[in-house]
Formats: structure tokens, sequence, C-alpha cells
């Protein structure tokens, strides 16, 4: 299948947009990245995704796949000639999918809180997160990667979250490394990589963007 027309409806701060970053990355696919805004989402991404209305979207060859992890799945699938994301066993394969949905139902959902958080609740959002992570750190266990000795779909799935670390950190008043040492330096091995390194925005930038989210919406 000809790869030549790819275009990524992306939002800078998402992680989910990030994912796709770094999986085209991976595969060597050139694109067109086209940012949306969402205070006033264009019409092309209200056509393409008219069921969520949300980013990433991925346009190959004029059609659009919706929802990150399906999106990964595809291009894992399309582009199979290089750096396989999924493995070709069907258990763990398996296994690699569900972790990434373990990733998509808690730490967006639970990071945002404690980023945004105030007072108890914060608090008890802190505890749930580093919980979460650690059930992470847990799959890890001593290899290199969640994919093994190469980076893999779970591997995706969660470095890009990695960039709001310092956000969590100190909006949350929390130390990631102290209480997950593992995953920060699984962290770092994946930041050496090319391909993750370009796909993520600078933590501070990240940051700068929470506070002023923060203040957009009265949350601070």
């Amino acid at each position: 299948m000809a790869n030549n027309n790819v275009v990524l409806l992306d939002f800078w701060p998402s992680s989910y947009g990030m994912r796709v970053k770094i999986a085209l990355s991976e595969k060597g696919i050139k694109y067109e990245s086209k940012q949306e805004n969402f205070q006033d989402k264009s019409p092309l991404l209200l056509a393409l995704n008219p069921v969520h209305k949300m980013i990433p979207v991925l346009i190959h060859n004029g059609k659009p796949i919706c929802e990150s992890l399906n999106i990964l799945q595809y291009i894992d699938e399309v582009w199979n000639h290089k750096s396989p994301l999924l493995s070709s066993d069907p258990y763990q394969s398996s296994q690699a999918r569900f972790w990434a949905d373990y990733i998509d139902k808690n730490i967006y959902s639970i990071g945002k809180k404690v980023w945004t958080g105030k007072g108890k609740e914060q608090e008890e959002c802190k505890k749930q997160f580093i919980e979460c992570l650690k059930t992470q750190e847990g799959e890890l266990g001593e290899k290199a990667y969640f994919g093994g000795e190469e980076i893999g779909f779970v591997d995706v799935a969660l470095v890009p979250f990695t960039s709001w670390f310092y956000t969590y950190e100190t909006c949350g008043n929390l130390s990631i490394e102290a209480e997950c040492p593992k995953l920060v330096a699984w962290a770092r091995r994946c930041m050496e990589k090319e391909s993750v390194f370009q796909s993520l925005p600078h933590p501070q930038k990240i940051y700068d963007f929470a506070l002023q989210y923060k203040k957009t919406h009265g949350l601070e």
C-alpha cells in the first residue's frame, strides 16, 4: 500500500498524538502534521471523526483512522516491513494490547486529576497514580523495554505520558523517580531513541501549557 499520502491531525501536548508520531517515525514514514485547536475544532476534524470529534486522526490515502491505539495497530499492519510494534505471537500480542488498554483506562484520567486537583481529592489521586505506575513498573520487570529488547506497542503507548512527569510532580508535589526508579530509567532509555526524542515536547513546555490550561479553566 502506498505511503506517499499520510496526514496526522494532532495537538502537540496530546500524549495520544505523540504515540502516532513515534510509530510513524519508527516505521520511517513521512507525513504532514496538521495542528488542531480544541477551542475551535476544524471542519476537517469534525468530518473525519464525527463520533468522538477528537485527535489524533491519521489520514492515509484519504481514509481516516481514529483512536490512537487503533491507529498504532493500523500503522503496524500496513507498514509491516520495519520495526514491528506487536509480536507475531498471538499471546504476546494479546498481552501488549491488554497493557496498552490498562494505560488508556488509568494514566490520563488519574494523572489529570493530579495536576489539576486540590486538597483531599488530589492526595487520593496521587496515591492512585503512583499505584498505577508501580503496576506498570512491575510489568516492565527487568526488561529493557516492555517489548523486550526493542521498543514495542506498550512502550509507544506509555512513553508519551513521561513528557508530563514534570507537570505531575510539580503540580502534585511528588517524586515519580523516588517511587518508580525502574520506570524512570526506562523512560530515559526510550528518550535515547530518535523516534521518541523528536516526538515528545520538552517537559517545561508541557508544564507551561498545563499552567495556562489551569488559568483558563479557573483551576489555579
